[in-house]
């Protein structure tokens, strides 16, 4: 990891949104979220903490209408930086899998920095809203994340009760999950695929 900087900065204004991201994959944990919604900049803080990279995330969005813009704005500039950061992906695992617990509720998440945009998300939440929060809205945010960052993403709430614990173990598990894929082998020769790209 020292030969490479594997960093992104991406700035995105629509009539719906204007969001600043800086990444670094190579990082700490650490960052400054804020997205105008307490429980989403939660959520996004513990997924950095557990992907150990660093991120800076500032959204301006029409929060006067709904959640639904801001949330998914940001899983598409967070996938466009995560895509720019890895670069010609020389040396990563690829695969990245993680179990997380939170007290009664467990999350199942699965990767494959592959190229091929794919979610497969399996979770029921009870509740409509957390915090201003639209729980629907967990499900868009990893397709926008996925789709933009050219990820092949499962992710399974595998049981649970409360939904916060649900949805905190999920962007736990991700970040985990995320870390181990962009980790570098150095016994990886170049790309790690049997047809030399991804």
């Amino acid at each position: 990891m020292g030969e490479k900087n594997r960093t992104a900065v991406e700035n995105r204004t629509t009539k719906e949104t204007s969001i600043e991201v800086s990444l670094n994959l190579d990082g700490k944990g650490a960052g400054n979220i804020s997205t105008g919604i307490g429980f989403f900049d939660h959520m996004l803080n513990l997924f950095i903490a557990h992907g150990r990279m660093d991120t800076n995330i500032k959204v301006n969005g029409d929060l006067d209408v709904d959640s639904h813009h801001t949330v998914e704005d940001v899983g598409i500039v967070i996938g466009n930086c995560i895509k720019k950061a890895l670069g010609d992906k020389k040396g990563i695992n690829r695969y990245g899998t993680a179990y997380v617990p939170m007290d009664e509720a467990l999350a199942f998440v699965s990767l494959d920095i592959s190229g091929r945009a794919f979610l497969v998300f399996d979770a029921e939440f009870t509740v409509d809203l957390l915090g201003g929060f639209q729980t629907e809205m967990v499900e868009e945010f990893f397709r926008a994340v996925a789709f933009n960052a050219g990820i092949t993403l499962h992710i399974k709430v595998m049981y649970g009760k409360n939904n916060h614990h649900m949805i905190e173990a999920i962007f736990k598990a991700f970040g985990r999950a995320l870390n181990q894929a962009v980790t570098i082998d150095p016994t990886i020769e170049g790309i790690m695929s049997t047809k030399g790209i991804l």
